[in-house]
């Protein structure tokens, strides 16, 4: 029987967390966790605890937070946890050769996509984005480029028709965690083997910024949905009624017409079942909104307080609310 494999785990937001729960009830040993700095958020800025960070807390694991990972301090700190090798899942720090060289088998890299489609920060989003009709997990052994290392496995997974983000992640980070201890499985035995991603197929997937979910009802029906799914819950997707923020979240509907005459942005029909939007193509069905500092609510709720009617337009630039 082959020996287990000591552990330390790099990683960060939910889906890393997601990933070091099914370490932790696996037969390899986390030894040590590493995460980002715990960070102040909300209005009262006070730090909050990161998902990863928090569950090695709660567990009694040995934690390091550094600012950063190219200090011989840090260094110094992993190599006297003896680790065979490091798992990595959305860490946030480009990990150098020095690091890399640590652990006796290297760093092992959990990824939310079908590499090479979609390295880089955000594949989760970048595959709803486009229209993917899958996506993946791929485990990789780490090298100093960014997602470009050898691949040991990749598991398919298929992506529905009103699949967003958060619930996508939720499914990746499941089916993560069960391959990549399949992985450790495997280089505990001696038998797993990573093969070079091909050039051809390869694209980047570009950290997002908030102005993402700037909705322009110029583009098709189906790009919005596609972007308002891709984005939930962050950024999250927004338009202006009034001059005001209007959120938009799902689900929406992408229809394939839209009335003869109606310009991007405008309104064409009101109803309980949804708030029909022309756009550059067909129309946008909008089903759940939220106005600034108000719940976000059904659109039935949503119109008991809100005067919408067709005609009036939605967004930046155009005349909206007339």
């Amino acid at each position: 029987m082959s020996r287990p494999l000591r552990v330390v785990f790099m990683g960060t937001p939910d889906l890393a967390a997601a990933v070091l729960r099914a370490l932790l009830d696996g037969p390899h040993p986390v030894v040590g966790v590493v995460s980002q700095p715990d960070r102040p958020a909300g209005r009262g800025q006070r730090v909050v605890l990161g998902p990863v960070s928090a569950l090695a807390r709660e567990r009694g694991l040995p934690l390091a937070q550094p600012s950063s990972v190219k200090t011989a301090e840090f260094r110094a700190w992993l190599a006297a946890l003896e680790p065979d090798v490091a798992v990595v899942a959305a860490f946030g720090h480009i990990l150098g050769p020095k690091l890399l060289d640590v652990p006796r088998l290297g760093c092992v890299n959990v990824h939310a996509s079908a590499l090479p489609r979609w390295r880089g920060a955000s594949p989760i989003q970048a595959a709803i984005a486009a229209g993917d009709a899958a996506t993946g997990v791929s485990i990789m052994q780490m090298d100093p480029g960014l997602d470009t290392g050898p691949v040991f496995v990749t598991r398919p997974v298929p992506i529905a028709a009103d699949e967003t983000a958060e619930t996508l992640h939720d499914r990746l980070a499941e089916v993560g965690g069960e391959a990549v201890l399949a992985v450790l499985d495997e280089l505990a035995r001696g038998e797993a083997v990573a093969v070079p991603q091909p050039d051809e197929g390869a694209t980047y997937a570009h950290l997002i910024r908030k102005d993402a979910g700037d909705l322009d009802f110029g583009a098709s029906a189906v790009a919005l949905d596609r972007q308002v799914r891709a984005y939930h819950p962050w950024p999250g997707t927004r338009t202006t009624l009034r001059g005001q923020p209007l959120k938009v979240l799902p689900p929406v509907t992408a229809l394939a017409t839209r009335p003869a005459g109606a310009a991007p942005g405008e309104i064409v029909t009101v109803g309980p079942d949804g708030v029909d939007v022309a756009c550059g193509e067909g129309a946008l069905r909008l089903r759940r909104l939220q106005l600034a500092g108000k719940k976000a609510l059904d659109v039935a709720d949503f119109l008991r307080g809100a005067d919408l009617s067709p005609g009036m337009r939605l967004g930046g630039g155009l005349s909206d609310g007339t």
